[in-house]
């Protein structure tokens, strides 16, 4: 019912009546157009149009998520966790800061180049890891975390290898690729280890995270920072299940490096996975509560897939649907990286009567952080391993940017450094957990847009010189402290307490650079 000119109340059209129960959950996964046309026309052809939008972004959030919460689909602010054995890899990317810069210069023909290439490498690595029966759990930047679960068939750590061999040997491809400055190269490591992981999916019904934590993971990362670009790496923990299998040479202390020496002996593929697609939802009545009952269904599947996503993001997603593609652009955000310590590394010695109690304890701190996050307009991108604790990756300025991101950036960091010094930490191993943060802010140029396969595993990304630079402040940074660059320094010195630390050499810069600390708000 709704009131009139004279105060009577007139009755909603049955088909607007019926939207009515639907219209709170499609205000976030429709277009802006699309949800105005269902309201003001509610006839059975605008619902066909919803319906048929929400199929699109089903299979595009399904795209975005890792296979363990896209075939399992969660309760949205449902905390849950698993100890999982298995074998991790971690890639990174070497050459892509200056193949990013000399395509920077062309505007956005340069983004759309740069894509393609980006597009060109992931495309290529994500169809050799699920053809070699790999799992992309998540993209770090321009790294790539992978799991391969144990089976009876095959030994997971053998199909981790071949895989990474198979990897490696594509990236002759990217040796020699035409910029506008002239010709990059792209190269690669390879880690592995084989272990004990566990797995967490935490946060609130509004934002919802998937992360490993745990001494496995940081080993993986582990190997392939001591790894060699265009070498796979293993632990000698993964070694020890495939050392008759694989010829290799001494790495560095702890690890070996895989000699591909194997020919033909590789084979092209260990296994053929079947797709990854979720059956798509069919229209069996047209009718407008017809309609509105498939619509009901394909909302059910879509609102826990998109708790997973900044609602920025989503946003993007949602506005871009149609088009299937978010255009790339180059721009200057302000980033900020956090790394959490004490709660990820108390994992390995948690009993399991504390199990709930420190999952929860994470899932808390990671829903305080992305609140403080979304309150200032920032999207928290995500929550990623660090040789030490967890990296949290928190973008002002992309996809939504504002005249003040900088002060933005400045007091989110002050806001999430309270939320983590004044936790209430549980309990691991009969004692309360030491949890403390290290945190960077900088602010420069970066390329963003959706990355991966274009119609298969994907996400939206922020890479480049800025995203470097904050994660390598947040390691320079004392306990609790928060390190600043002076183009964030300039926007926000006069605004916040700050003091000059010196000038500290920082790698990818040339010459060492004044860093400043955020010690606070004026009146504390």
């Amino acid at each position: 019912m709704v009131r009139i000119g004279d105060g009577k109340m007139a009755r909603l059209p049955v088909s607007t009546a019926l939207l009515a129960s639907l219209e709170a959950r499609l205000r976030t996964l429709l277009p802006a157009d699309l949800y105005a046309a269902a309201w003001v026309d509610p006839t059975p052809a605008t619902l066909q149009k919803v319906f048929e939008h929400l199929r699109t972004l089903q299979s595009i959030l399904y795209d975005y998520m890792p296979r363990q919460v896209s075939e399992t689909l969660p309760q949205p602010g449902e905390v849950r966790r698993e100890w999982q054995e298995g074998t991790l890899m971690f890639t990174d990317l070497a050459g892509f800061t200056p193949l990013m810069e000399a395509n920077a210069a062309a505007g956005k023909g340069g983004a759309r180049s740069l894509l393609r290439v980006l597009n060109d490498y992931f495309g290529t690595m994500i169809e050799i890891i699920g053809k070699s029966g790999g799992n992309l759990l998540e993209f770090t930047g321009d790294a790539m975390l992978v799991q391969f679960t144990p089976n009876s068939r095959l030994n997971e750590t053998a199909q981790a290898v071949r895989a990474g061999l198979r990897m490696q040997r594509a990236m002759a491809r990217f040796k020699d690729i035409e910029t506008p400055t002239g010709k990059q190269t792209l190269g690669m490591r390879v880690g592995i280890h084989s272990g004990r992981f566990f797995t967490a999916d935490i946060g609130t019904p509004f934002r919802m995270e998937h992360v490993l934590l745990g001494g496995a993971v940081q080993r993986t990362k582990h190997a392939e920072g001591s790894g060699q670009v265009g070498r796979v790496n293993l632990t000698d923990e993964a070694l020890e299940r495939v050392s008759d299998l694989f010829r290799f040479e001494e790495g560095k202390p702890g690890f070996k490096l895989i000699i591909d020496d194997l020919a033909n002996e590789l084979g092209e593929y260990d296994f053929t996975p079947g797709g990854r697609r979720l059956a798509r939802a069919l229209l069996m009545d047209r009718s407008v509560s017809g309609l509105l009952a498939e619509i009901e269904g394909v909302v059910n599947v879509v609102e826990p897939l998109a708790s997973y996503l900044p609602r920025a993001v989503l946003n993007l997603l949602v506005e871009n649907a149609a088009k299937r593609q978010i255009p790339p652009d180059f721009t200057s955000p302000t980033v900020v990286f956090v790394n959490l310590i004490g709660l990820p590394e108390s994992v390995d010695r948690v009993r399991p009567e504390e199990e709930n109690g420190l999952a929860n304890s994470f899932s808390r701190v990671f829903g305080l952080v992305n609140a403080a996050t979304e309150a200032r307009g920032g999207v928290l991108k995500k929550v990623t391993c660090h040789l030490s604790g967890s990296d949290i990756m928190i973008i002002f300025g992309v996809p939504n940017a504002h005249t003040n991101d900088a002060y933005r950036a400045a007091e989110c960091a002050l806001t999430i450094r309270d939320i983590i010094t004044t936790l209430h930490p549980p309990t691991v191993d009969g004692a309360p957990v030491n949890v403390y943060c290290q945190i960077g802010i900088a602010k420069g140029g970066v390329f963003a847009a959706e990355i991966g396969e274009p119609r298969g595993r994907r996400e939206f990304n922020v890479l480049g010189d800025a995203v470097n630079t904050a994660a390598r402040l947040m390691g320079k940074s004392q306990r609790n402290q928060i390190l600043m660059t002076p183009a964030v320094f300039e926007e926000v010195g006069s605004l916040l307490r700050t003091e000059p630390v010196g000038e500290i050499s920082l790698k990818g810069k040339s010459a060492p650079i004044m860093l400043y600390a955020l010690n606070g708000f004026p009146t504390e």
